[in-house]
């Protein structure tokens, strides 16, 4: 089957564009990657956002000073289309030679252009380096990473997963999460944080778990909601929320966030490693 990266720029080398081009953007289907794990379009068991950093965004005043600003892009998890991040790096270059009249212009065209790939309700807000809104450096929980176990699978075993015992209320942390770029095959590195009520999640198995993405190949998106539907059936928490801070490439980084109870803090994240 053809991957559906294909007839992107991923994987190939690309000439940086020097004028803005929203066909740039190219629109992955989130449904290839979801049937395996038994996920129905119109029935998703959790909510959650897509939160994009992008740290280098810039563009001409009408007098050709250039301006700069931080980006935060919003995309539903239930989009039916989710965005290339190569194609979302050549598209916001685009802008560093175009004149535009305002900040608030910049903002409104790059939401425009991503609803419109991602066929669905994308929110941008555009930041002055000096005005990030509570900016976070530090990820939530207990760090599980400490734990002294061995590890022999390197790709994803929900077997290792189980849970037992009175139901609980926790967040646990890890920053061992590392996958592979499934067209290029570059490592993508993160930090997953799962709060969860429920029975005690054991936690050497979780962090097996964790470890057993290793030299999985797929997009930053369907590993997290893969951690979500494997936490589900073998741990059977009441309620649950993966969150995985990815590191940047590219002026980018990616934050998947599901849950079947929360919401995403509106807090900027920045992790030492972003």
């Amino acid at each position: 089957m053809e991957h559906p990266a294909t007839g992107s720029g991923l994987g190939h080398s690309t000439d940086y564009p020097d004028s803005y081009d929203a066909g740039l953007l190219f629109p992955m289907p989130r449904e290839a990657s979801r049937l395996p794990l038994g996920l129905a379009a119109d029935a998703l068991p959790f909510a959650g956002i897509d939160r994009w950093h992008a740290w280098e965004v810039s563009w001409l005043n009408p007098q050709g000073k250039p301006e700069v600003a931080i980006g935060r892009i919003d995309i539903p998890a239930s989009s039916p289309f989710m965005v290339e991040s190569k194609s979302l790096k050549l598209y916001l270059n685009g802008y560093n030679s175009e004149r535009m009249v305002s900040l608030e212009a910049v903002r409104a065209l790059i939401e425009t252009d991503l609803s419109a790939a991602c066929q669905a309700g994308v929110t941008v807000e555009l930041y002055s380096p000096d005005t990030l809104p509570g900016l976070a450096v530090q990820s939530p929980g207990e760090s599980i990473d400490a734990l002294d176990i061995a590890c022999e699978r390197y790709h994803p075993d929900p077997a290792l997963l189980s849970a037992a015992g009175d139901t609980v209320e926790e967040t646990l942390r890890s920053d061992l999460l590392k996958s592979n770029c499934p067209v290029t095959l570059q490592p993508d590195w993160a930090s997953v944080i799962v709060h969860y009520v429920g029975p005690r999640i054991d936690r050497a198995g979780l962090l097996r778990y964790i470890v057993s993405f290793r030299n999985h190949a797929d997009f930053h998106e369907h590993c997290v909601e893969r951690i979500w539907v494997d936490l589900m059936e073998r741990c059977r928490p009441e309620k649950l929320t993966v969150f995985a801070c990815y590191t940047r490439r590219g002026g980018l980084d990616i934050n998947p966030w599901r849950s079947n109870f929360e919401t995403l803090p509106d807090t900027f994240v920045k992790l030492a490693r972003q």
